[in-house]
């Protein structure tokens, strides 16, 4: 009766139907019945039954002409918040079709947040009472507290804590002292940027131009990408502020994306001298009520300017006016799992479904943006390039120079070269800091027994464990397995008999200790900060001088401004260059640069070493030489004649799973129907594979891959979904599709 009932009302015009979208590994909308008296349009964010749960979902349009309304469910409530905008719908179709993944995935990305759409609840909130500035007598943490919330913003007490690094009880002891205004609030109060006028900041006059065609372009209500290239300390960040102002100024939302949250430690201080206010944050260490305030405040509006790791770019912005990329060069722009995707790419996408300008920022930018830069097809620019040759304030570029290791052989279970170790002493005889550079955590990545050779490996990975001096125990940075360093060689039963092979930091820290016994010594790595506070104490400490020897890896290389260090030594410079990674040499070069960056970069003049046994090498002759347009220029020459990217397309099909027999058969089904030569079109595809990947086991899954090359007008989207969708896989089985892959591993 009742579905009589609905198909009369539908055939009437009194109900509709809508298609819903829904956050699950699905790649269609579900129609839905509109309930009578329910006011539902595309981009709503709606409650619906799925099976037996109930699950928030998008309308995504209208439902097809032959829906039978007997068969449909009735959406059961509408959420009250602006619905989705249109361009983020097209953003995420675009999306789903690119990198073949499905819809559903790609929406859940957008609605990452547990409990933002429903109505907040009211919460504690506070702002410093009126007029004051300072107390005496205050403890250095109150002290923090008001600094922070000079800017007036009601805050709730974990926002606060987190940005001062202090407890929650720290706030509200404060309250109870009446240095602390106390209120109920519901959603994050609009931040308001005090600060922002376009041109209230000094900037020399090749900034100031920089800066004024990026303001251009933001009040264009033109999509456009711009390379910001420069080099390191030249002030790029203030020139692209200059831009995020004028979105400010014209009432329009600016996205920030960084791609370490370590980088965001000392940038948000710079945000808050620039604006007078923080940004709001997102990345994947933010607590759910954090993420629910974030999210919300981004889909109301109210949140203007979002600093954030690659998933910042999903959110379901309300008027997004400005994206800035900031080292759009580092691979940690690319998802590797779950839904496949390079950020930096789809930035560039999102501004031009927008019609926003897209900002591309670094010193050593990708071969692939470079291009970009460079070509010029029709006579017309792809990419802006926009250049500032010198850096700020008149600090000039450091001068570099290679210790040939075959010549200048460190002594014998030692890594520091002569050379090294006076450059280093030099530098703390002038009351100056150094840093020592290898990309390598722990203390030594390979333990071997003397007496059988037996190397210890994660019995989840195909990885050797890497032993950590300061939790003694040896680790796996693959998948976390650990366990302590045996006594006994598990193979020959031998004691004491394992030997560390090779440097990592810690190790490079024991030397730096017995050579400079006397001076102040750190290891800066990701692992030797237990949260984000302890890392920003340890670059607090560096910065106010009570550091003289940093031993750090790549979390070092970018994004610092440490003004007393004024020498970088890089251990092992010929790190990067080991395997068969396409990018390997670009990356190496961007690494060695970024580091070298950090020496010398207010009036004292930076010098840098690179040890290497490969001194002939054109990456180290292009570091010597300040020569990176001829590098890249080598490189690009290169990739061309290989018929390597940017020049083809590639993808990789990575096939995993826990049984070893089953992923093989997958990966040889596949091969024996793989794309190969000539296609309909007559483009050319070639398919490489299947074979072991060079990581063979990732986390207990056995992997094998296939790498398919093709030229760049192949739909190879459409090709791989017809090839791999025609081969039947175990549910056990997963097949992994990677568009333009960065990783080979």
């Amino acid at each position: 009766m009742q579905d009589n009932l609905q198909e009369k009302l539908f055939k009437e015009g009194e109900l509709s139907c809508m298609r819903v979208l829904v956050p699950y590994p699905v790649d269609k909308a579900y129609d839905y019945i509109v309930p009578p008296n329910m006011n539902v349009g595309q981009g709503d964010y709606v409650c619906v039954p799925l099976g037996n749960r109930a699950v928030t979902g998008v309308v995504w349009g209208e439902a097809s002409g032959d829906t039978n309304p007997k068969k449909l469910k009735s959406i059961i409530s509408k959420y009250d918040i602006d619905a989705m905008p249109r361009v983020h719908r097209d953003f995420i179709d675009w999306v789903s079709g690119y990198v073949l993944a499905p819809k559903g995935l790609v929406l859940k990305m957008s609605l990452s947040a547990k409990g933002g759409l429903d109505k907040p609840k009211p919460a504690k909130g506070y702002r410093v009472v009126e007029g004051r500035v300072s107390s005496k007598g205050l403890s250095p943490k109150r002290q923090k507290v008001l600094d922070i919330m000079s800017d007036g913003t009601m805050r709730i007490a974990s926002e606060i804590a987190e940005l001062a690094g202090c407890s929650a009880a720290v706030i509200r002891a404060m309250a109870g002292k009446g240095l602390l205004d106390e209120a109920a609030i519901f959603t994050p109060a609009p931040c308001i940027y005090p600060k922002y006028e376009i041109g209230s900041v000094d900037l020399s006059e090749d900034q100031q131009g920089v800066a004024d065609e990026l303001c251009d372009g933001v009040s264009s209500g033109k999509a456009s990408v711009s390379l910001l290239d420069g080099v390191t300390g030249a002030g790029k960040t203030e020139v692209y502020f200059e831009a995020v102002a004028r979105a400010l100024k014209e009432g329009k939302q600016a996205l920030i994306m960084l791609p370490e949250i370590a980088l965001s430690n000392a940038f948000l201080e710079r945000f808050k001298a620039r604006f007078g206010c923080y940004p709001a944050l997102w990345h994947s260490h933010l607590t759910p009520n954090q993420r629910k305030l974030a999210w919300r405040g981004v889909v109301t509006g109210d949140t203007r300017v979002v600093v954030g790791a690659r998933s910042a770019l999903f959110l379901p912005y309300k008027n997004l006016g400005l994206i800035v990329v900031d080292e759009e060069h580092d691979p940690a722009y690319k998802q590797e799992n779950g839904v496949i995707y390079n950020a930096r790419d789809m930035a560039v996408v999102r501004g031009s479904l927008g019609k926003i300008p897209v900002v591309l920022v670094s010193a050593t930018p990708s071969l692939e943006t470079m291009i970009n830069a460079w070509e010029k097809p029709n006579g017309e620019e792809k990419y802006k390039h926009l250049v500032l040759e010198s850096r700020y304030g008149g600090a000039t570029l450091p001068d570099i120079a290679v210790v040939d290791l075959r010549i200048d052989k460190p002594d014998r279970q030692c890594f520091l070269s002569k050379t090294m170790i006076d450059e280093v002493q030099k530098t703390l005889d002038a009351g100056e800091q150094a840093l020592l550079f290898l990309n390598r955590r722990g203390y030594a990545p390979l333990t071997l027994c003397r007496t059988c050779g037996h190397r210890m490996e994660c019995p989840r990975c195909t990885a050797w464990l890497v032993e950590h001096k300061r939790s003694g125990r040896l680790h796996c940075h693959h998948c976390g397995y650990n366990l302590p360093v045996p006594k006994d060689c598990p193979e020959c039963n031998d004691s004491d008999s394992f030997a560390a092979c090779g440097p990592g930091v810690e190790r490079i820290f024991e030397e730096a200790k017995v050579n400079f016994p006397d001076a102040r010594i750190m290891i800066l790595a990701s692992d030797m900060a237990e949260n984000n506070e302890d890392m920003k104490a340890m670059l607090a400490e560096i910065i106010a001088g009570g550091v003289d020897i940093i031993v750090g890896t790549q979390i070092i290389a970018k994004g610092h401004h440490f003004p007393n260090l004024t020498f970088v030594g890089v251990v092992d410079a010929d790190l990067g260059l080991k395997g068969g990674d396409l990018r390997a040499a670009e990356r190496s070069y961007q690494v060695l640069h970024q580091v070298a960056g950090r020496a010398g970069r207010e009036q004292k003049k930076g010098r840098v070493l690179l040890q290497s046994w490969m001194p002939d090498n054109r990456i180290m002759k292009a570091m010597a030489g300040s020569s990176r347009d001829d590098f890249l220029s080598v490189e690009a020459a290169e990739r061309e004649a290989a018929n390597m990217p940017p020049y083809s397309r590639l993808a990789g099909v990575i096939i995993a799973g826990r049984d070893e027999s089953m992923v093989q058969n997958v990966a040889k089904e596949l091969g024996r129907s793989a794309p190969q030569g000539i296609s309909d079109e007559g483009f050319k595809v070639q398919t490489l594979g299947p074979a072991p990947a060079p990581l063979a086991r990732l986390r207990g899954n056995y992997r094998y891959r296939l790498l398919v090359r093709a030229d760049k007008n192949v739909n190879i989207q459409k090709t791989l979904a017809h090839w791999v969708g025609a081969i039947k896989v175990p549910s056990n089985v997963r097949v992994y599709i990677d568009i333009d892959p960065q990783s080979f591993l």
